[in-house]
């Protein structure tokens, strides 16, 4: 059997799953059905990887005690992050919502397994970190898939990666690459909240192509 034809109206519906898959951090708090968490880490797993690694590693945090210990770490950074801009910028950085931490029913951590013999280690002896960049790859498969089925998806970066690793107990050759929040949206928005908010100018660039 030969691939699929993608007609125009699939391609128009693939530009808009680019355009609405924004990062969400504005949750219900209805729980999230398994069936499709299950077929959104599918996709995850079919995501390329350097050496068909597959490296990633999902963590589904459901433990109230380890759910709060995140979100104060979370915290921590925050306050920290607040206080690394002048006064007038700081003020307008705590009026931001970055996490969904307390609002969102599915927190997944996506690590990076540095140990892994999936591979042989092809692909990678002169680009160690192509591994971890395999998880990111995983991570946007997710967030596509999880996007197309009404879900959002939120990225918090704003933690501290050691933490986050003690807190979850996984094997020490795990690399906490991304912390996602998981749920339907509260609200819809295809343009971008840090734009919407007043917190940087729209971007009209478009991709940036350098011809050498």
């Amino acid at each position: 059997m030969g691939p699929p034809a993608f007609d125009d109206a699939f391609v128009h519906d693939l530009d808009a799953l680019f355009a609405w898959r924004r990062d969400v951090r504005r949750f219900r708090t209805d729980p999230v059905d398994e069936e499709v968490l299950r077929a959104c880490l599918a996709a995850a797993h079919r995501a390329p990887s350097v050496g068909n690694s597959r490296p990633w590693r999902f963590v589904r945090v459901s433990d109230h005690g380890r759910r709060a210990a995140v979100a104060e770490s979370f915290a921590r950074c925050n306050a920290a992050a607040a206080s690394g801009y002048d006064a007038e910028r700081a003020a307008r950085y705590r009026t931001l919502k970055l996490a969904g931490l307390h609002e969102a029913p599915v927190h997944l951590a996506a690590f990076c397994d540095g140990a892994t013999e999936t591979g042989l280690g092809l692909g990678r002896a002169s680009m160690p970190e192509t591994l971890a960049y395999s998880v990111v790859g995983a991570v946007q498969c997710f967030w596509l898939a999880a996007r197309a089925r009404g879900l959002g998806v939120g990225w918090v970066s704003i933690l501290e990666p050691d933490s986050v690793t003690a807190i979850l107990a996984v094997p020490p050759a795990w690399r906490l690459v991304a912390y996602l929040c998981v749920g339907q949206p509260v609200e819809e928005h295809s343009d971008p909240e840090l734009e919407r908010h007043g917190w940087q100018a729209e971007d009209t660039r478009g991709c940036t192509l350098v011809e050498r």
